[in-house]
């Protein structure tokens, strides 16, 4: 053996790329995949992070929810002079949020506990579930009815929203759907069409509430799944076309609906700023006075009895005032990664064979990206105004649940991924 080869360098970051090189020869190749240019293979240099679940993607959403968190309390505080919010405590809203948080939590660990497979035996009873809790609500007498809308169960102290429930449930549903249909996915009476039943039953008790907002996600979140599933792209363009229909008829036919769209058009006009354009002025207004770089945390004004529900759907605006357009980029930036990280996970345990728990995955990422792509359309005037929560930062405790539940079942996927490519079961 000549000299060179044996001399140890000297300079330590040589050493350094010397040991890394060293390390990956000695990998010893399991099971390669390949999914999106990305070669994923089992070696015995694995760090301990990559072994269990994406913990980047947990980090972005405990900064999400810490901010929403801090913006929740910023924007409700001045509630407190509102005569409805008299008797409630300074920190009411922000102990509640923290309280739904600490919930969600929970409800995370025990979904993350569940195997994938699990899930997949439970998704006919999930939703059947989903449709009963929905039945439930609109009985007069046992639903919740707020600002004329009837959406909510009270279930002692707390108050539950099952559209958020319907959501997960139509999602885990139609992915144990596509792959029980994979053998005839391309025929549209026995694929497409009992699905989309499935979806004009919840829209339909979804519209009573009346909750337009959850039926659009709802169809979206079927709809992706069944797109990414394998059906037919001539049926799936028919099956979109048929919903933008119906939601076009859906507004044509309700006043209120229309009014709704005319003040999103011309939000400043004389006829609606003190009307349906009310809210779209002045979060317009919110963002305005934010400029670059907001006027600083707590310095908002239009939270002070000029935006209504700021704490809520309106959550994005204040962000906007109080951190400005640096702030607004920074959370578009962090959503976008956050979807695109979960659709590659679900694109990676599709390439493993697990084709539900891809499709849950892909799923949840839909729902996420959507839905915060509504509500930032929404706040920015881009998109007609839409009651939709921004995922993970607005203050809602069944949205909160439902989400980290959610993100909890992509981990999983994420987890048992990472343990099939080790050489493991699940």
């Amino acid at each position: 053996m000549s000299n060179a080869a044996t001399r140890t360098p000297s300079n330590p970051w040589q050493r350094l790329t010397q040991w890394l090189g060293s390390a990956r020869s000695q990998a010893a190749d399991v099971l390669p995949v390949r999914v999106g240019g990305t070669e994923y293979r089992q070696t015995t240099a694995t760090p301990a992070s990559v072994l269990g679940f994406d913990q980047a993607l947990l980090w972005v959403v405990v900064a999400l929810l810490s901010w929403g968190l801090v913006m929740v309390y910023s924007a409700s505080i001045a509630l407190l002079g509102n005569p409805r919010f008299s008797n409630y405590a300074p920190t009411h809203f922000l102990t509640r949020h923290a309280f739904y948080l600490v919930m969600g939590f929970v409800a995370a660990l025990l979904a993350f506990q569940m195997p994938m497979r699990t899930w997949e035996r439970l998704a006919p009873w999930l939703f059947g579930a989903a449709l009963l809790m929905l039945i439930v609500v609109l009985v007069p007498g046992v639903g919740k009815v707020v600002n004329g809308a009837r959406r909510w169960l009270a279930l002692g102290p707390i108050s539950f929203q099952p559209s958020e429930l319907a959501k997960f449930a139509v999602l885990i549903y139609a992915a144990d759907y596509m792959v029980r249909k994979m053998d005839v996915k391309e025929r549209f009476f026995r694929a497409v069409l009992p699905m989309g039943a499935a979806v004009a039953v919840v829209g339909v008790l979804l519209l009573a509430e009346p909750d337009m907002g959850a039926f659009m996600v709802v169809a979206v979140i079927a709809m992706g799944i069944l797109f990414l599933g394998g059906v037919n792209a001539r049926m799936f363009f028919l099956i979109a076309a048929i919903l933008v229909a119906a939601f076009a008829l859906m507004i044509v036919s309700s006043p209120w609906r229309r009014e709704r769209v005319f003040a999103y058009l011309d939000p400043f006009s004389e006829q609606h700023a003190l009307g349906k354009g009310y809210q779209l002025s002045h979060a317009l207004i919110a963002f305005g006075r934010g400029e670059v770089f907001g006027v600083g945390l707590g310095g908002s004004v239009e939270k002070l009895h000029w935006l209504p529900e700021a704490h809520t759907d309106f959550l994005l605006a204040v962000i906007g005032e109080e951190f400005g357009l640096v702030g607004v980029l920074v959370l578009i930036v962090a959503f976008l990664w956050m979807t695109r990280r979960i659709m590659h996970i679900g694109r990676q345990a599709i390439a493993l064979d697990r084709v539900f728990a891809g499709l849950v995955a892909q799923g949840v990422g839909i729902w996420i990206g959507f839905q915060a792509f509504i509500n930032m359309g929404v706040n920015l005037g881009a998109l007609p105004t839409k009651g939709l929560t921004l995922p993970f930062m607005s203050y809602g405790g069944s949205a909160i649940l439902m989400n980290l539940v959610a993100l909890a079942v992509v981990l999983r996927v994420d987890y048992e991924n990472k343990l099939l490519m080790r050489g493991g079961r699940v």
